[in-house]
């Protein structure tokens, strides 16, 4: 049974709708503008809401935008690895024992993700100093 004009669909947090609309930006061949990722979504949210998401968004530095047409095209900063890389050096500059927490961060790390960092760092990070 599909909702009619009068069924709400439930609301979800801001948090999951700007999850939502990064995923559909990252996926996307290029930059959007908010009608394109209004339809997208399948018309789910209104026009208006698209445009105040995005613009949250870009004030959080997620997004670029530049200028197509009367409205904004906007694009990911970053890729999802690079989203992930940002959350996690947020976490840590919130802390202020930066390195009990990276001590704490290593020793959690399975020996494969250990070698991976170990070999990412360089080799200048060797046992041996």
């Amino acid at each position: 049974m599909t909702p009619n004009a009068h069924e709400r669909v439930p609301k979800r947090a801001n948090g999951e709708r700007e999850a939502e609309v990064l995923d559909l930006l990252l996926r996307a061949d290029g930059a959007l503008t908010p009608g394109e990722v209004t339809e997208r979504l399948g018309g789910e949210l209104t026009y208006s809401s698209v445009v105040t998401i995005l613009t949250r968004m870009h004030a959080k530095q997620l997004l670029d935008r530049t200028r197509r047409g009367r409205a904004y095209a906007y694009a990911p900063v970053t890729d999802d690895p690079g989203f992930a890389a940002r959350r996690m050096r947020t976490v840590l500059e919130e802390r202020p024992d930066r390195e009990a927490v990276l001590a704490r961060f290593a020793d959690s790390l399975s020996a494969t993700d250990a070698d991976l960092l170990r070999q990412l760092l360089g080799p200048d990070q060797d046992d041996d100093r």
